[in-house]
């Protein structure tokens, strides 16, 4: 099942690979092809999910793309956490919001410290529509994902700003590693589905900036990024 992150570009609607079959394709945007009530669900859904503080990770039935272990079922971390992750183009400083997103950093946070994202590739890139850089899959396909799933912590008021980061999926409560950042406002081409759950810091949003205004590597508006983006490590505090 590949992960994608599901986006209105143009007429067309825009495949990031998340979780179902990951790599860059057509699709409908199923925010934009579904009802309402499905995102309603969704969040209501979360909502249960962290009730008491925990979380659940269930196995996706895919063989993980790197052996970790899940998260705990109760978060370890709370409120702000800084992170920084060490790439090839720089260091990109972020804080993520523990207390907007429990699950979501909690996992992050997991699979940082169990060196999930150490030497990954951020595999997509695209600048048309809307404008982020895709990574968290070990495999540099798309395809990748760390053999479990949470759901969804949507308000459905989401904004997707530059220096948004956000978690890429295949649908309602289907989470797993992959995630973007948005170099540029992309709030008009993407419906409140994507768990937002940190921000990085002005001069971070540059590097990725500067990085994506060399465009893809076959200059189309969707692919991998001409230059190159490494993972070598991600620290947390």
């Amino acid at each position: 099942m590949s992960r994608r992150l599901l986006a209105v570009l143009s007429a067309s609607a825009l495949l990031l690979t998340a979780c179902g079959s990951e790599s860059p394709d057509a699709a409908e945007d199923p925010g934009s092809g579904g009802s309402s009530s499905e995102s309603s669900a969704a969040s209501e859904s979360a909502s249960s999910s962290t009730s008491g503080g925990a979380c659940q990770y269930a196995s996706d039935g895919q063989s993980p793309a790197k052996e970790v272990s899940p998260p705990p079922a109760d978060p370890t971390v709370n409120g702000t956490v800084p992170v920084s992750i060490e790439t090839s183009a720089g260091t990109l400083k972020a804080t993520l919001d523990a207390g907007g997103t429990p699950c979501t950093v909690n996992s992050f946070v997991s699979l940082a410290e169990q060196g999930y994202f150490d030497g990954t590739s951020c595999h997509r890139l695209t600048t048309s529509g809307i404008f982020v850089l895709q990574c968290g899959d070990p495999t540099g396909s798309g395809m990748g994902g760390p053999g479990y799933s949470f759901e969804d912590e949507l308000s459905g008021s989401e904004k997707y700003g530059a220096g948004t980061l956000a978690m890429a999926n295949a649908g309602p409560n289907t989470n797993g590693s992959q995630f973007f950042i948005v170099y540029q406002d992309s709030s008009a081409g993407l419906q409140p589905l994507y768990n937002v759950f940190g921000q990085l810091d002005k001069k971070s949003l540059t590097t990725v900036q500067k990085l994506a205004k060399k465009g893809t590597e076959t200059g189309q508006p969707d692919g991998a990024p001409k230059t190159p983006v490494e993972i070598s490590g991600v620290t947390v505090g």
